[in-house]
């Protein structure tokens, strides 16, 4: 008898309706808590990645006073100047830069996770007249600048300078760089020079005190600015012959690249060649010579001085004596050689030599 097979029992299946419906509420969960994240740190996101932003608790303050200066929008972290400066707007900057602020008194500030700082910042008269601003800038990193509205009570003010004489100078004949190295230069002494040229001014308006920056490079290295101011006018398609110094640090030789900017730009380069301060060299061959035969005589003293002397040394040193005690020393020394000589026990008074004693007479002789 066989057994016929029969409708197979259904399988029981893995319910999906319910899963599916867990892991959706799990991730509208881990959205959610995303958002509330998100939410939580935009403010300060917002602030620091927004534009730099500054307040001041008073808009005009006397000398001596103090005012709050707070801003946001910073980057966070960053160490931020703040100054008041003279003859400067808000739209056209400090003019002349940092020439025209009262740097003395300025204050630092870090900024704090969020861009936010606040500072007291004292009252003092900046070197220029008014108006005036606090300006702020940050010291490192991306260059960021904000500059407010201030008054100094009593500080004189003035008209602001018309533009247009601003990037309108250009060089007409080469540069050169003039002077001589001295004595001290071989010897390690800064390298200094005078960066000669001429200029003129295209622009319309005259040009008064430019400001301009020198840079020193070596090799691969980028150029070293540094400001130098001259003073003087250059009129409206006029011209200017411009000395300026340049300056190496201690110890500088080989070849160096000078550069002269104006504004945002270069007006020349000079190559300057800068000889090795061969008496620093000297210097050091002379005190690795001198010193060791210094040490070497030392020792050898010191060595002389406590090495033992050999037995019977000290005869060799006598003292010089008079003549008249020298001459006494020699008569008791033949008297004491004499009396010696004839107590001789192997001489007898018989068998001395002697030269009253008749000489023996040979064969043939009477």
């Amino acid at each position: 008898m066989t057994r016929q097979p029969g409708p197979e029992a259904p399988r029981p299946t893995r319910p999906t309706g319910p899963l599916s419906l867990t892991a959706v509420l799990a991730l509208l969960v881990l959205l959610s808590a995303l958002s509330v994240l998100f939410v939580l740190s935009a403010p300060g996101a917002r602030a620091a990645d927004g534009d730099p932003a500054v307040s001041l608790s008073k808009k005009e303050a006397g000398k001596g006073g103090e005012i709050t200066v707070s801003g946001s929008g910073w980057r966070p972290d960053a160490l931020l100047m703040l100054l008041i400066c003279g003859q400067s707007t808000p739209q056209r900057g400090v003019i002349g830069g940092t020439n025209s602020c009262a740097n003395a008194d300025g204050r630092a500030v870090t900024t704090d996770e969020k861009g936010a700082f606040s500072k007291k910042l004292p009252v003092t008269e900046p070197p220029k007249p008014c108006p005036c601003v606090v300006h702020v800038a940050t010291v490192t990193g991306e260059q960021a600048v904000f500059d407010a509205v201030f008054t100094v009570a009593g500080h004189p003010a003035a008209d602001l300078p018309r533009p247009g004489g601003d990037g309108k100078l250009a060089v007409l004949a080469t540069t050169r760089l003039e002077g001589a190295s001295s004595l001290l230069t071989w010897f390690g002494a800064p390298p200094a020079r005078r960066l000669v040229l001429t200029v003129g001014n295209l622009g319309s308006d005259p040009v008064e005190d430019p400001v301009f920056e020198i840079g020193t490079a070596h090799g691969v290295y980028a150029p070293q600015w540094e400001e130098r101011q001259w003073r003087g006018t250059v009129a409206p398609g006029g011209k200017a012959r411009i000395e300026l110094p340049v300056e190496l640090s201690a110890g500088a030789h080989g070849d160096y690249q000078v550069s002269l900017r104006y504004g945002d730009k270069v007006l020349a380069e000079q190559p300057w060649g800068v000889g090795r301060p061969w008496g620093v060299t000297l210097f050091w061959v002379l005190l690795c010579l001198v010193v060791p035969a210094a040490v070497f005589r030392i020792g050898m003293a010191v060595v002389d001085k406590v090495r033992p002397r050999p037995a019977g040394a000290h005869r060799l040193r006598r003292p010089t004596a008079p003549p008249a005690v020298i001459a006494k020393t020699n008569t008791n020394t033949t008297t004491n050689a004499t009396t010696t000589t004839a107590v001789l026990p192997w001489f007898t008074p018989d068998s001395a030599p002697s030269e009253n004693r008749p000489r023996p007479t040979t064969k043939g002789q009477a």
